[in-house]
């Protein structure tokens, strides 16, 4: 019988991988799978409409932050929807609206060298591969394939007529019915589907609706990850945008949401997701307000624990009141150019009203003002009463361009 494994949604619409920090505090760990050779990576950035096929057998779910991606899965946008999946280095995968990815092979082999086997079945997606370490990462698409054995960044887009493979950084190797091609830094190439897989190299990469949207998210990922001396570079920007690491009495270094105080209770709100052959287990001494969640029995999709999440919405809020004791919910990942002055404001005054940028333009369109403390609407469909509220805008990010 399949069991179920925990996601992160709890702690915030946006806060990276906690379960990292969950472990190194010794109160939270994933499941040990040497033995399965499986591995998990991270749901970690979705906007608008994201479905998720978990290969359990009931078809595609509405997917949400921080959910698993485990071998098997199936991620797809609908026409506004967008969605970034991160590897254990930091390596990133972004999906447009429109597209389908299936991770067919997420596995170690008997080294533990890490090897990523991915079909981007329609649509475009953005691939940051950071080549930090041994691993091997292919892509499938159309008929191509690409390899990657060292770091590379670039677009591809495929359709059943024609395909197009752009790249920003490195020199990607293709191969398909037609042969094998490199293509270089700021050259594009195009497969004819139709007429044998012929392909022609350009020296210039036409410009993507959506390319400012992946690079700021590139940009996003460096600026964060900047003092991450470790070779794993999964989570580390989300949860140095978030919160921030500070020695405790009795447990060492622990990560904290910006927005809380001692009272803050980790692990309490968000949702059981259905997976098979995952089950969490608990080890080490818990605080004494951590109330471990009951797994739920049979085969469900997804159950609401405590409060549960937040609502990912496919329009960006322009207004947010950010209340003492709110973990940050809400706050758009890459909004606010200074969380660290905002908490500090917040716990001055009790709360702060904010007007985030779309993402990621946050250092030139972001502002912040003090508010008195209220009762405010949830933006979240899953927890009524969160201290957090919005005002809904009438556009959404976007943008055109090519990367430097």
């Amino acid at each position: 019988m399949s069991k179920v494994a925990v996601s992160r949604a709890s702690l915030s619409k946006r806060f990276g991988l906690v379960v990292l920090t969950a472990v190194a505090c010794a109160l939270l760990a994933l499941p040990a799978l040497a033995d399965s050779q499986a591995r998990i990576v991270r749901l970690s950035d979705v906007q608008g409409s994201v479905q998720i096929d978990k290969n359990t057998g009931m078809g595609f779910e509405s997917a949400f932050l921080n959910l698993p991606i485990t071998q098997g899965v199936q991620v797809q946008t609908r026409n506004n929807g967008r969605a970034e999946i991160e590897f254990e280095d930091g390596s990133t995968l972004r999906l447009t609206p429109n597209s389908k990815v299936e991770f067919s092979t997420l596995g170690l082999n008997d080294s533990g060298k890490r090897i990523s086997v991915v079909n981007l079945v329609e649509g475009m997606a953005y691939i940051n591969w950071l080549g930090k370490s041994s691993d091997d990462f292919t892509l499938n698409f159309s008929r191509e394939t690409v390899a990657l054995f060292r770091p590379a960044h670039f677009r591809v887009e495929t359709s059943p007529t024609v395909s197009k493979f752009a790249v920003f950084k490195g020199d990607v190797e293709i191969a398909g019915p037609s042969g094998k091609v490199i293509v270089g830094k700021k050259k594009m190439l195009t497969v004819d589907a139709g007429d044998s897989d012929k392909y022609t190299l350009a020296k210039n990469i036409e410009a993507g609706p959506l390319d400012s949207w992946d690079k700021e998210a590139v940009e996003y990922h460096q600026q964060y990850t900047r003092n991450n001396s470790s070779p794993y570079g999964y989570g580390f920007s989300d949860l140095n945008y978030y919160g921030g690491y500070q020695n405790v009495p009795g447990y060492g270094m622990l990560w904290q949401p910006y927005f809380t105080g001692v009272g803050w209770s980790p692990f309490a709100d968000g949702a059981w997701s259905w997976y098979p052959t995952m089950a969490p287990r608990y080890i080490g001494t818990t605080p004494a307000v951590f109330h471990p969640p009951v797994r739920p029995t049979g085969s469900v999709g997804t159950v609401i624990v405590g409060r549960g999440g937040a609502e990912v919405s496919a329009v960006p809020p322009t207004r947010l009141i950010v209340n003492s004791g709110s973990a940050g919910m809400g706050i758009p990942r890459g909004s606010m150019s200074n969380l660290v002055h905002l908490n500090s404001q917040v716990a001055k005054t009790g709360s702060a009203e904010v007007r985030p940028a779309p993402q990621f333009g946050a250092t030139t369109r972001s502002s912040v003002s003090t508010a008195p403390s209220a009762s405010h609407s949830n933006m979240g469909t899953f927890s009524p009463g969160r201290s957090v509220s919005t005002a809904p805008a009438a556009h959404s990010s976007s943008g055109g361009g090519h990367h430097n």
